[in-house]
C-alpha cells in the first residue's frame, strides 16, 4: 500500500467556517474518488509548538492511483481551499509494511512454536 500523509498549519485567525468547509469537502472525497482505499483526517488534539493543526492519512494501491487522486477535480477543489487557509502544508508518500505479514517476536522461553 502507498501511504499518503499531509500535515497542515492554518493561517493565524482562519475562520472556523473555512475549516468546517475543508472537513466537509474532504469527507466527501472517498465517495467520488474510487482510488481512495482508506481516508482519515482530523484536527490536532494535543497542542504543542511543533504540532500542525490538521492531518490527513490515506492509502492507495500504487503510485498511479495516487496520481489519479491528485488530478481529480474534487481533490483540486480541496487543494485550492488548503492553499487559501494554510500558511504551510507538507506531505510524504511511503510504501507501508504489511503488518499482517510480520511475525510476532517473543523471547525464547523454551516454548515451541505451533
Amino acid at each position: 500500500m502507498l501511504n499518503h500523509v499531509v500535515l497542515m498549519k492554518f493561517k493565524p485567525g482562519v475562520a472556523e467556517n473555512k475549516i468546517a468547509k475543508l472537513e466537509e469537502l474532504m469527507d466527501n472525497l472517498p465517495n467520488t474518488i474510487s482510488e481512495i482505499l482508506v481516508y482519515e483526517f482530523g484536527r490536532n488534539t494535543v497542542p504543542s509548538e511543533r504540532a500542525y493543526d490538521f492531518a490527513l492519512v490515506s492509502l492507495f494501491a500504487n503510485p498511479e492511483s495516487l496520481e489519479r487522486y491528485r488530478q481529480h477535480p474534487d481533490h483540486l477543489k480541496v487543494l485550492d481551499l488548503i492553499k487559501d487557509i494554510c500558511e504551510n502544508f507538507i506531505s510524504t508518500d511511503f510504501l507501508g509494511s504489511d503488518a499482517s505479514s510480520m511475525k510476532e517476536k517473543t523471547p525464547d522461553m523454551g516454548i515451541p512454536d505451533f
